[in-house]
C-alpha cells in the first residue's frame, strides 16, 4: 500500500541515539492509523550508525527504508535525497537526536489534512544554550528582512511537506539551498504551529559556530539579492561623501593653510572605508562561489545503496545502485 506520511530522518554519527529514537518514532507512527514509511539517510555517519539503522531495518522493512550516502554531504542534501526516494502524500522531517518529541508529527499531519501544503513549527520553550537562542533569533530577525521569507523559527526541522512542495523541490538542481526556506517559496498555503522541544536524547549537536554561520550566509545569498544591492548602494553613498571630504580637505589647505592636526583622524577613516570594502568584496566572493559550484554541475550527492523492501516480497532485500544527482537540465 502506499505510504500517505512519509518521515525522512537525516542521520550522522547518532549510534548513541537511535535505539532511543526508534522506541519512540515507531509506536507515535503506529498510533495514527494511516499508512507510513520511515526514510533514513545516513549522510556518511563514521560512527556504528549504518549498522544499527540496516538491523532497524530488518525487525520493521514493511515501513523502513534506509538511504546511504558514499560520504558526508549535509543535513539538507539528506533531506532532499529523502525527499527523493519518499512515496508518501505528507513529508514530515525530523532530527534523529530526539530534541524534538515523534509525538508532535500527529500535529503537524492533522494540520496538514486541513488543507494546508506547508507546516512549520516553533518550539515552545528551546532547550538550547541561551547564547544560541538569542544568536538564532536575531538571524532570524534578520533574515526575514532581507529575504521575506517569514519563518518564525527557522532552526526547528521538524515540518511537514505536500506532495506538491515536494515535486517541486525535487525539479530544483540547487547545489546549496536551505530547504525549509526552499518550500517556502513554492508553498501556496503555509501555516505553523507551536511544538514541544526537549534536550537531545544523546550525543551533542553537529552544528558548530563556523557551520551556523557559513548556513546563514547559504540561506541569505540563496535568496535574495539584497545584499549586493545594499553594499552598491553604500558604496555610492561612501563615494558621494568622499567627494565631498575632498572638497572640505582641499578648502581648507587653500584658505587655512597646511595643518598637521587631523591625519590620525582621516586614518581612522581610511581604515573604516577599508574594512567596508573588504566586507564587500567577501559578500560578492559569496555569491561568485555558489556560482562556480553551480556552473560545475557536480553530483549534490552521491547515494551508495538504497535497503527497501522489494513489492510483493515477505522478506527485506538491499536494493543497490549509485545514483548520481545531476540537475535535471544537464540529464
Amino acid at each position: 500500500m502506499k505510504p500517505e506520511i512519509s518521515v525522512v530522518i537525516p542521520v550522522y554519527n547518532e549510534q548513541a541515539g537511535l535505539p532511543a529514537l526508534f522506541a519512540r518514532l515507531y509506536p507515535a507512527l503506529d498510533k495514527l492509523g494511516a499508512p507510513y514509511e520511515i526514510v533514513f539517510v545516513n549522510d556518511g555517519s563514521r560512527d556504528n550508525s549504518v549498522s544499527i539503522l540496516a538491523e532497524q531495518f530488518r525487525v520493521r522493512p514493511d515501513v523502513t527504508r534506509v538511504v546511504l550516502f558514499n560520504g558526508n554531504y549535509g543535513q539538507h542534501m539528506a533531506i532532499l535525497a529523502g525527499f527523493e526516494a519518499a512515496r508518501g502524500e505528507i513529508m514530515v522531517t525530523l532530527d534523529a537526536d530526539l530534541q524534538n518529541p515523534p509525538e508532535e508529527i500527529g500535529n503537524l499531519v492533522a494540520k496538514m489534512r486541513e488543507g494546508y501544503d506547508y507546516v512549520g513549527s516553533i518550539r515552545r520553550k528551546r532547550q538550547d544554550s541561551a547564547w544560541r537562542t538569542y544568536a538564532s533569533k536575531a538571524m532570524n530577525r534578520l533574515r526575514e528582512r532581507i529575504t521575506n521569507i517569514k519563518i518564525t523559527d527557522q532552526g526547528n526541522m521538524l515540518r511537514a511537506y505536500g506532495r506538491n512542495v515536494v515535486d517541486l523541490m525535487n525539479q530544483c538542481c540547487e547545489v546549496n539551498t536551505f530547504v525549509p526556506a526552499l518550500a517556502y517559496r513554492f508553498a501556496r498555503n503555509p501555516t505553523e504551529i507551536v511544538v514541544e522541544h526537549e534536550e537531545r536524547a544523546a550525543g551533542e549537536s553537529k552544528y558548530s559556530l563556523y557551520s551556523l554561520i557559513r548556513l546563514n550566509f547559504d540561506l541569505v545569498t540563496g535568496f535574495s539579492l539584497i545584499p549586493l544591492q545594499f553594499y552598491s548602494m553604500l558604496g555610492m553613498a561612501m563615494s558621494f561623501f568622499s567627494a565631498i571630504m575632498v572638497v572640505v580637505l582641499l578648502t581648507r589647505r587653500l584658505f587655512v593653510g597646511v595643518e598637521a592636526d587631523g591625519v590620525f583622524t582621516l586614518f581612522a577613516i581610511a581604515f573604516f572605508f577599508m574594512g567596508v570594502i573588504l566586507f564587500g568584496i567577501g559578500l560578492l566572493g559569496e555569491y561568485v562561489g555558489r556560482i562556480f559550484q553551480q556552473v560545475r554541475a557536480r553530483p549534490r550527492y552521491v547515494v551508495q545503496t538504497i535497503l527497501q523492501q522489494a513489492q510483493g516480497e515477505l522478506a527485506p532485500r538491499p536494493v543497490s545502485l549509485e545514483k548520481r544527482m545531476v540537475a535535471r537540465h544537464h540529464d
